[in-house]
């Protein structure tokens, strides 16, 4: 059985503080709303910035249901890579989670997915999660190549893994055009992509494991809108942005299963 899961990419917003009031207000709220207990049973994951993930990590300790991640990493072990971050390093900080090849990653740092498929070779050597994010701009969508795009992305960073190693793997789609513009991508859409995505594991494993894996939307999903997208068959929850850094809307989002 596939995990629900609502999580929260903070990008590069908020300060320790604000970060660690934030931890605590979703502590306090699954505290007297135990995940477990909710309809949908989810589990919830924030991706912090780097300095802030240690902290965040203590804030949440014994938080059931409730994990960190970093929002990136490097694709070696150590050495003279100034400014960046190993999986060594996240590890060590308490995470469980690490975010891999976000569109912003992708487009204002040019991953490619040959990049990223190191990115999660190195996460699971480290026992760590990757969420594997895909998505196709609004010209790819426009022009009819969305599906080309998906599958790319996917066979090129993903499907080189054996089952085994597939079934640690969270996907997270995208669209490009969605993501931090207010535009959403109707149910319709999200559902159709979705059902393509585990169309695709189908026919690269089997039924089995199409069925079990989790996949995410993320694109402007909301307090407003979450109920409705995460009521599609084959969507497992959200990697939520703007609406992560309120307390509010993201236990809101918790709640929209």
């Amino acid at each position: 059985m596939r995990k629900k899961i609502v999580a929260g990419n903070w990008k590069m917003n908020l300060t320790l503080d604000e970060g660690v009031k934030l931890a605590s207000e979703v502590r306090e709220f699954v505290k007297n709303n135990p995940l477990e207990q909710l309809p949908g049973k989810p589990g919830v994951v924030m991706f912090t910035p780097a300095i802030h993930l240690d902290r965040v990590t203590q804030t949440l300790h014994n938080t059931k249901g409730v994990q960190t991640g970093a929002q990136n990493c490097h694709t070696q072990e150590k050495g003279a890579f100034t400014g960046e971050v190993s999986v060594g390093m996240i590890r060590s900080a308490g995470a469980g989670y690490v975010l891999v090849g976000h569109s912003e990653r992708r487009a204002q740092f040019d991953e490619t997915n040959e990049v990223l498929a190191e990115k999660v070779n190195i996460i699971l050597k480290h026992n760590l999660t990757p969420m594997y994010c895909c998505g196709e701009v609004l010209e790819e969508r426009d022009e009819g190549k969305l599906f080309d795009v998906i599958k790319e992305q996917i066979e090129k960073g993903l499907f080189w893994l054996s089952k085994e190693e597939f079934t640690k793997i969270v996907i997270a789609y995208e669209p490009v055009w969605a993501i931090g513009t207010g535009v959403t991508a109707s149910p319709e859409q999200a559902q159709e992509m979705h059902a393509y995505i585990r169309q695709l594991v189908e026919e690269k494993y089997d039924a089995e494991t199409a069925e079990n894996t989790t996949i995410l939307y993320g694109g402007s999903c909301n307090a407003k809108n979450a109920k409705e997208l995460f009521a599609n068959k084959d969507v497992d929850g959200g990697l939520i942005g703007g609406a992560s850094l309120k307390a509010e809307d993201f236990c809101t989002i918790i709640q929209s299963y």
